[in-house]
């Protein structure tokens, strides 16, 4: 592969400092690397193939001489920078949902839909956690059998918020309620600490948050299949790390947990954890750190005959954010979709 000249945007985000890791854990070809942030905290030090990399302050000049900016810095400094970034012939992942609805943008999964990869025009979309984790799983299903309909609940740590200050505030808030004081909420609309609440981003007018819609709109394109009724109901849970879905799924004609079980043993990024006689289901605590996602209690919907019920979970920071990111430029790279910009000229 190409050796690129790489920018991490937003990368004092918790998804800007998993980058950083996978980055160097699976050896990209990296020729340079520079990080950004809007908001530089000067006493963050970051290290990359042991050398020490400065957080520069960024601005619309910045991306003269990039090859691939991993953008995680939120949906304002993406509407702000992007369209300076493309100018600049640097290739964009975007992580930031700006892009859901605009269908000129590819949103990939590499394990479902590389092929994706190949008619970006500058901006390559990384879909939401949710997505990811869940398409992951019912691509290879899809396939065998057509999905008509899927019933989707999230369980998502409030690492999923991006900053490190929602692990500050879970913290905070437990030591409060643990020692019978009152508990002010700064980042979510209420208390976190023993407590869920099921509003993830903000509301909108048709009753569904921005993070439940985003599921939707993203699901449907990623699977290729805009005639799969998706419904979400997204919860924020007291837990760090690790993302969790209780999903229903219903399929053209009926399936068995067998043949399920199947089908997902061989299909990339998928571990399947499950033997309810001794209690062996996907955690979020034992998912963190690891690559795959994970899927047990695989079941019968005994209320319908064509369905299933089963239980999914993954880091949130690594295969839902940095890694599948970094998966869609190993792939562009691979199948030279993507090229530096020393070989485009």
């Amino acid at each position: 592969m190409d050796a690129c000249d790489i920018a991490i945007v937003g990368a004092e985000g918790l998804v800007g400092q998993e980058l950083l890791k996978i980055l160097e854990e699976r050896r990209f070809p990296v020729a340079s690397l520079r990080l950004f942030d809007s908001e530089r905290n000067r006493s963050s030090e970051f290290f990359f193939s042991h050398q020490r990399i400065d957080v520069e302050e960024i601005s619309v000049d910045s991306f003269r001489g990039i090859d691939v900016a991993f953008f995680c810095d939120g949906a304002d400094a993406s509407r702000r920078l992007l369209p300076a970034a493309v100018q600049a012939g640097t290739i964009v992942v975007d992580h930031s949902g700006l892009s859901v609805s605009d269908q000129s943008v590819p949103m990939v999964v590499p394990e479902v839909n590389a092929e994706d990869i190949a008619r970006h025009k500058g901006v390559l979309g990384n879909p939401g956690c949710s997505t990811i984790e869940l398409a992951v799983v019912l691509y290879p299903l899809h396939k065998v059998n057509a999905i008509k309909r899927i019933v989707v609940s999230t369980y998502e740590s409030v690492s999923s918020s991006g900053t490190s200050t929602a692990l500050k505030e879970l913290t905070a808030q437990a030591k409060r309620v643990l020692e019978g004081r009152r508990v002010c909420p700064h980042l979510y609309s209420h208390q976190i600490a023993f407590n869920v609440l099921p509003e993830i981003d903000v509301f909108l007018d048709n009753g569904y948050t921005k993070g439940e819609w985003r599921l939707i709109q993203e699901t449907r394109r990623i699977l290729g299949d805009e005639s799969i009724g998706v419904s979400a109901t997204c919860v924020r849970v007291p837990v760090y790390f690790g993302q969790c879905q209780a999903v229903n799924v219903e399929f053209d004609s009926a399936i068995m947990p067998e043949e399920a079980r199947r089908v997902l043993a061989e299909a990339p990024g998928v571990r399947i954890l499950d033997d309810p006689s001794v209690s062996f289901y996907p955690q979020p605590w034992s998912a963190s750190g690891l690559n795959h996602v994970f899927v047990g209690r695989i079941r019968r919907d005994l209320s319908r005959s064509n369905a299933l019920s089963m239980w999914i979970v993954c880091d949130n920071l690594r295969k839902g954010a940095a890694l599948n990111a970094v998966q869609i430029v190993e792939e562009g790279l691979r199948r030279d979709w993507i090229r530096s910009k020393k070989r485009r000229t």
